[in-house]
């Protein structure tokens, strides 16, 4: 194996292995609000030209490297739009939970209490 070939092999590990923390955190956690549509599609897009040249070269590394970003690009793209409604639902009951509860003290219409004077004056109103 000559040393421009072992370079890529080398890198094209040490990349792929790199992307498997972002992965199996968006695996793990389904939370992929941090990351943008346009960029999940601008990035397939690219993927998809990119293998016009990619899969004209020789057969090496290179094939191995953008297969990586292909499917992790891929993976990427198809989790957002499944769990895009999760995360909304998640974090929307959350928000709810913790209103409700903050809501509920003592003089309050919840039966807790208001510490706001004007608040409590609209409740008997």
């Amino acid at each position: 194996m000559n040393l421009p070939v072992l370079a890529g092999t080398v890198s094209t590990v040490l990349f792929a292995v790199g992307m498997l923390p972002m992965l199996l955190k968006a695996a793990r956690t389904k939370d992929l609000a941090s990351y943008s549509l346009g960029n999940l599609l601008l990035s397939n897009v690219a993927n998809a030209v990119h293998s016009i040249y990619v899969f004209n070269l020789p057969a090496g590394p290179i094939w191995v490297l953008h297969l990586a970003y292909v499917l992790a690009s891929a993976l990427m793209l198809a989790w957002w739009l499944r769990y895009r409604g999760t995360e909304h639902a998640t974090a929307a009951s959350t928000a709810e939970a913790t209103t409700t509860a903050g809501d509920a003290t003592a003089g309050s219409p919840a039966g807790g209490f208001s510490p706001n004077p004007l608040a409590i004056e609209g409740a008997r109103s």
